[in-house]
């Protein structure tokens, strides 16, 4: 591990990275500040130089007043620039495909009685804070229309919705350009987890046998249920052809996770402390020829967090219920990764997160877990202690920091994988 020192430059590290923005325009604008590969010009154009590959990870909106912003420099960077922008499609994107059924006559089952026949912004509101975790949704939306100076009705913000769904809607284009899975080397990008259940698994099909193979045919089979989506095909019986995605993103019913699915899975425990997929599977991917995962999804405080196995890394990069504005900064290459951000830690002390690490560095701290804690060493701060962080129950989290000699007392271990 290197402390990286002032001036280093990032762009030996071509691959950016960045995920789970939820439609807060400064999560994107502040990625794009002083980085070598990702620029915004002209106000809201996205630009990758030359030679750089930008990933953006999933969950474009919901959690911010700029969602149709953000998807509309997303959207427009894909095209400009296809063979270097990879986006991949969140859970917050894809579910957003049930309101085209849920709004003209067929609302959730769990809807209460009062609510079935109640004006569309009323049962609007309700889905989106009962069923899709995206409590004010409906108000950042109404915001970023209302932001042309023009007078924006409830029944408007509902239509909203609804063009962006339609026929060459914006976020059915969008979704239309996203893929499910994407790997770039030795490393494979999905946006919420990888797991023995969903590994070489597509709905409805045999197992895939190989990790490229699985790629393609997942892909591919996302593709054809936004086909069947956009054609508004149904089933005999009258189930949408597309219900199979909207059960993928989702969580198994009764459960906060859904191992089935590289969309709603987690690389993490019950608390949302990360952990490392199990041995079996890390021996799969290495197989494979893949050495690292990088995912979002799953909030993991002020800045990424790095887990490191025998020669194998998990990168939990979400940038969303953090203490801090704006969103971190990861780049990476085959053999390191680049990551500079900041942490609000418990005391209140706002300090910079920087360093480079390389694959199977033994000799640094970074992605150990306390043995006597289970706190993540996540990295060094400006002041030269160390980030420790850990999940902890209802949502919470824990940022305190560790001198150099704190750490080399305790007792440090490589971070447990999942069982």
């Amino acid at each position: 591990m290197e402390n990286v020192p002032s001036g280093t430059s990032k762009a030996g590290h071509p691959v950016a990275y960045l995920t789970d923005v939820e439609g807060v325009w400064e999560k994107l604008a502040s990625f794009c500040q002083d980085n070598p590969h990702v620029s915004l010009e002209a106000g809201d154009r996205l630009v990758v130089r030359p030679g750089a590959t930008f990933v953006y990870g999933g969950d474009a909106i919901d959690r911010g007043a700029a969602g149709r912003r953000v998807v509309r420099a997303l959207l427009e960077a894909w095209r400009q620039q296809p063979s270097q922008v990879v986006l991949l499609a969140g859970n917050r994107d894809i579910n957003k495909l049930r309101l085209v059924r849920e709004l003209n006559g067929h609302p959730p089952a769990r809807t209460p009685a009062e609510l079935r026949e109640a004006p569309r912004p009323v049962l609007l509101r309700w889905i989106f804070e009962n069923t899709m975790g995206a409590r004010g949704a409906f108000e950042y939306r109404q915001t970023e229309l209302a932001s042309t100076g023009t007078p924006v009705s409830e029944e408007d913000v509902v239509d909203s919705f609804l063009e962006d769904l339609g026929p060459k809607g914006m976020l059915s284009d969008y979704l239309a350009a996203c893929r499910l899975v994407h790997r770039i080397g030795n490393t494979l990008f999905v946006h919420g987890g990888v797991h023995e259940h969903s590994i070489g698994r597509v709905p409805s099909q045999s197992p895939v046998e190989g990790v490229d193979a699985w790629e393609e045919v997942l892909n591919r089979w996302y593709s054809k249920q936004l086909e069947a989506f956009t054609e508004r095909r149904f089933e005999r019986g009258g189930t949408p052809a597309w219900e199979p995605l909207i059960a993928y993103q989702a969580p198994t019913p009764g459960q906060r996770i859904n191992t089935a699915s590289v969309v709603y899975g987690r690389m993490a425990d019950e608390n949302n402390h990360p952990t490392l997929p199990s041995q079996s599977l890390v021996a799969t991917l290495a197989h494979a020829g893949i050495h690292r995962l990088v995912v979002g999804h799953t909030p993991s405080g002020d800045s990424p967090s790095v887990l490191r196995g025998e020669e194998f890394e998990l990168i939990l990069a979400d940038n969303s219920y953090g203490r801090v504005e704006g969103a971190s900064q990861l780049f990476l290459r085959a053999d390191s990764v680049y990551v500079e951000g900041r942490a609000r830690l418990d005391d209140g002390r706002l300090e910079q997160v920087r360093f480079r690490l390389s694959l199977g560095d033994d000799s640094s701290f970074i992605g150990r877990q306390l043995l006597d804690t289970g706190q993540l060493v996540k990295g060094p701060l400006e002041s030269e202690d160390w980030l420790l962080f850990r999940a902890l129950p209802q949502r919470r989290i824990e940022q305190l920091s560790a001198s150099p000699g704190e750490l080399a007392r305790r007792s440090l271990g490589l971070a447990r994988a999942s069982l």
